[in-house]
């Protein structure tokens, strides 16, 4: 059986496989009757990004979610996350998002939930495989009188902006800041704007202009150095840079400081436990996370679990264990108590609840953690072998950490949505930690390649 899904949904370069109109096609269908439920008319709320490809994707997904006997309903653009309220709140079958957040314009990909508002789990993902691999799906075809229906939902924007502002607390209001938004010429360009507007504040856009080609080019929550320059021009009190689907936000504080995940998190966390709602006092967090923030929930005296990267890994442990609170340094926070999915929008909101609690700057709450220096590497690789089957890259790593020791660590790991391998390595200083990094990127290029 071949493979579809990554960490993240489907994904790769439009146009050319996986991501053709054809497979897109097939995996509506299987989709389509894998999630229907009788007795009801079934559902299936579709989303996309500003990609210029999402409307061969768009049309596909209709014509196989239709053929199986299954209504589709297109909202156009918005959000993943709103996708994920939709559905769960319109008690639709499930939804798919058509994105490839923060890669590039020529990529795109599908990432489906459930009629809950989560993402697949494996076996789920692994059906869908097999129904599209099998290629027996005309034989489950419906009469020409059972056929699904196409439609428009106009609203789905203003529904998701009033959830959004009810993840704010009713006691805050945002009136007299000055918040520069980022939408990365992408999903949020509209909706972001929007909601921090309606709860008062002075809002300042850029790359808001999306094209169909300018998603995520030198913008965004992966290029928040533009966001920091308009942060100190416009005096204002806070930046927020989103990905392409929004469901990742850097910040930016009134000093012109970026604060990537480990940091947002830190503050929200620290929050939470003030107010004390912060279940099991507990949160969950990946092994991309910096030391930094190790230290930090050792001094709050907050508990935390580790996972592998990725948010529904994230999602899984917080679920198993009972916390509500967990994400990645990419930006990427799951706020359980308000959304089943990451979301960007309600995680700024979620920072600005601690700004106005506290009645301090973010400059101050961001104080919470220190960022030990840490060096990410990304080395194109022409093949994935096992990294512990690789004897030049495990001497390098071993040689690293050895001369680290309890100063630092070494992390190397395969991206799951793209070619490549992610070297990542905190330590003592800047210089050393540059230096040990670029060894082992070094090895990894010549080695796999």
């Amino acid at each position: 059986m071949g493979k579809l899904f990554g960490t993240d949904g489907i994904r790769g370069m439009a146009n050319q496989y996986p991501m053709t109109a054809e497979m897109a096609l097939n995996v509506g269908r299987a989709t389509a009757h894998l999630f229907k439920r009788r007795g009801h008319s079934p559902r299936i709320i579709i989303g996309k990004d500003t990609r210029l490809s999402g409307y061969i994707f768009e049309n596909a997904l209709v014509s196989g979610i239709c053929s199986m006997g299954v209504h589709a309903i297109m909202v156009g653009v918005i959000p993943t996350p709103g996708i994920a309220f939709l559905t769960g709140s319109m008690r639709a079958d499930a939804g798919i998002v058509i994105s490839a957040s923060h890669n590039p314009f020529h990529d795109n990909g599908l990432k489906i939930f459930s009629g809950e508002g989560f993402k697949l789990p494996d076996e789920m993902e692994s059906a869908i495989e097999e129904m599209v691999f099998a290629d027996k799906m005309q034989d489950l075809h419906p009469s020409p009188r059972e056929l699904g229906k196409a439609f428009r939902m106009e609203d789905a924007r203003g529904r998701y902006i009033v959830f959004l502002k009810h993840a704010f607390p009713k006691a805050f209001s945002l009136e007299g800041m000055k918040i520069v938004l980022d939408c990365a010429n992408g999903a949020t360009y509209r909706v972001a704007p929007e909601t921090f507007s309606e709860l008062g504040a002075e809002v300042f856009t850029l790359f808001d202009e999306p094209n169909g080609e300018n998603i995520n080019v030198d913008c965004g929550s992966q290029h928040p150095e533009h966001l920091a320059r308009e942060v100190l021009k416009r005096q204002a009190d806070v930046g927020f840079a989103f990905d392409g689907d929004g469901d990742r936000v850097i910040a930016v504080d009134e000093t012109g400081t970026v604060l990537t995940g480990d940091r947002i998190l830190a503050v929200c966390a620290k929050y939470l436990k003030e107010e004390g709602t912060l279940v099991n006092n507990l949160v969950v967090r990946t092994v991309m996370s910096n030391i930094g923030l190790t230290m930090a929930f050792r001094e709050m005296g907050i508990d935390s679990i580790m996972t592998d990267v990725g948010d529904r890994y994230v999602l899984e442990a917080m679920q198993i264990n009972g916390s509500i609170l967990g994400g990645e340094d990419s930006g990427h926070l799951i706020f359980l108590q308000h959304h089943t999915s990451g979301d960007g929008i309600t995680t700024a909101l979620q920072v600005l609840a601690a700004v106005k609690q506290s009645d301090r700057p973010l400059s101050e709450l961001a104080k919470t953690m220190t960022v030990y220096p840490q060096v990410l590497i990304n080395v194109d690789v022409k093949e994935r072998r096992d990294i512990s089957t690789v004897p030049k890259i495990v001497a390098a790593i071993r040689d690293v950490e050895e001369k680290l020791g309890p100063r630092g660590r070494v992390l190397v790991r395969y991206s799951g949505t793209q070619p490549l391998c992610r070297v990542m390595v905190e330590g003592p200083t800047q210089e050393e930690t540059d230096s040990y990094c670029r060894w082992i990127a070094q090895v990894i290029e010549e080695t796999l390649n």
